[in-house]
């Protein structure tokens, strides 16, 4: 009996301490995701120092995709209506939000905590380095639509980089397992199809939706890092990326 509860309360102290250690891998990986991505503190250099092959790569896609936008106006409202209505930043943050109250209904607390915080996080790197860089927005004859604020990163590139990884990494355990392609390719073409969005209504730079691109990933690479030493610590096996970050949610009894 004394054996047992020795046990027992070496295994709770152990919970408790990894719990500990996870909270404090969570948002310092969040904290440090801004300066860790090197693709992206390279572009963003590049952006700054105004490289000349990425000015032209810039202004050749606006002026070729506003060409076309201004010729084809039913086109161009179906990208309004993408950008605007299924892929706006706020009904993903929704998503991410509904998604993160279920997981505490589920009492998966640490998965509910990473996902917000990878949502919060990132919405708030995105937006201190706008602030920073202040790059401007293309300024084109006859513009089809027009955004507030500066242009670098891409805020609906990184929403949607963070907000379709959260969604992904967390549901994939309740999906079959032939459908999972199905979901990545899903997930994949419309983080691909928000930037393109953007770029073709003329309201960012090519060079834009890429450093949305890699920030998210940047944030999302650095929080589910934070979430698998998480795992580690308290003995569970390595996740799959194929399988979510956490296999257990599939179970029917919630987390306790």
């Amino acid at each position: 009996m004394v054996v047992r509860a020795t046990v027992q309360n070496l295994r709770d102290r152990r919970r408790r301490a990894a719990d500990r250690n996870f909270g404090v891998r969570l948002f310092a990986a969040a904290a440090v995701a801004a300066v860790a991505a090197v693709p992206f503190a390279l572009l963003l250099v590049l952006v700054e120092g105004q490289w000349q092959p990425l000015r032209r790569l810039d202004a050749g896609a606006a002026q070729r995709l506003h060409h076309t936008a201004v010729t084809h106006p039913a086109w161009t409202s179906f990208l309004r209506f993408l950008s605007d209505w299924v892929w706006d930043p706020a009904v993903l943050r929704t998503a991410v939000a509904l998604l993160t109250l279920w997981l505490v209904y589920r009492r998966a607390w640490r998965l509910a905590a990473w996902s917000a915080v990878t949502a919060v996080a990132g919405g708030l790197i995105g937006l201190l380095v706008k602030t920073v860089v202040e790059r401007a927005r293309p300024s084109l004859e006859d513009p089809v639509a027009h955004a507030p604020g500066f242009s670098f990163p891409s805020g609906h590139a990184m929403t949607a980089t963070t907000s379709f990884a959260v969604l992904l990494l967390v549901l994939l355990p309740l999906v079959p397992q032939a459908w999972r392609p199905l979901c990545w390719c899903a997930a994949v073409l419309s983080v691909l199809g928000v930037g393109f969005t953007r770029v073709a209504l003329g309201v960012h730079w090519f060079s834009d939706v890429v450093g949305g691109w890699l920030l998210g990933l940047a944030v999302v690479a650095l929080t589910a890092w934070a979430f698998e030493a998480w795992r580690a610590d308290v003995g569970r096996d390595h996740a799959e990326v194929s399988d979510g970050l956490e296999p257990e949610l599939v179970d029917a009894r919630p987390e306790p």
